[in-house]
């Protein structure tokens, strides 16, 4: 069973540790986030909270049962109803449902809170899983894409 939580400021110390702890693993089949990202973070969780506040992006943590943040799953760019769906699981958590549970659940919340009718995603075409968690939730591939210089798919998901 996992909860999404609304990225909040108390969300950066966990956020940074689920980060640091990941990187390696994330790095095998995601673009890395670069050093900066990691000596800047304060200014980048600042950042994050005022596009949420903007109403931009909607930003999520991914908590197990415990309250153990999980993950991380967001929605960039929301505009005219459509947002580019994100989200990524920290390796001790793969393999359990906890990215299916969390799209599913942002699904819900896209429709219901923040008024959106369509999700777009890219992974890379080495992110077996990503792809079926895509697959498994309702996304459908609509063409090939570049993700950090890396060949990819595009895919797409209506609301409602």
């Amino acid at each position: 069973m996992i909860r999404l939580e609304r990225l909040r400021p108390d969300h950066a110390d966990a956020l940074l540790s689920f980060e640091r702890a990941n990187r390696a693993y994330f790095a095998r089949t995601i673009p890395d986030r670069g050093d900066a990202y990691f000596a800047d973070f304060p200014a980048r969780h600042a950042a994050l909270l005022a596009e949420q506040e903007a109403g931009i992006c909607h930003f999520h943590v991914i908590l197990d049962a415990e309250g153990t943040l999980a993950g991380r799953i967001n929605l960039l760019d929301a505009d005219a109803g459509t947002a580019e769906l994100g989200y990524r699981v920290g390796e001790r958590f793969t393999g359990r449902g906890v990215a299916k549970a969390a799209v599913r659940q942002v699904c819900r919340l896209a429709t219901d809170a923040y008024g959106l009718s369509t999700l777009t995603a890219r992974t890379t075409l080495d992110n077996a899983a990503s792809m079926a968690v895509l697959a498994g939730t309702g996304f459908t591939t609509v063409g090939e894409t570049v993700v950090g210089g890396r060949p990819g798919l595009r895919y797409a998901r209506r609301l409602t």
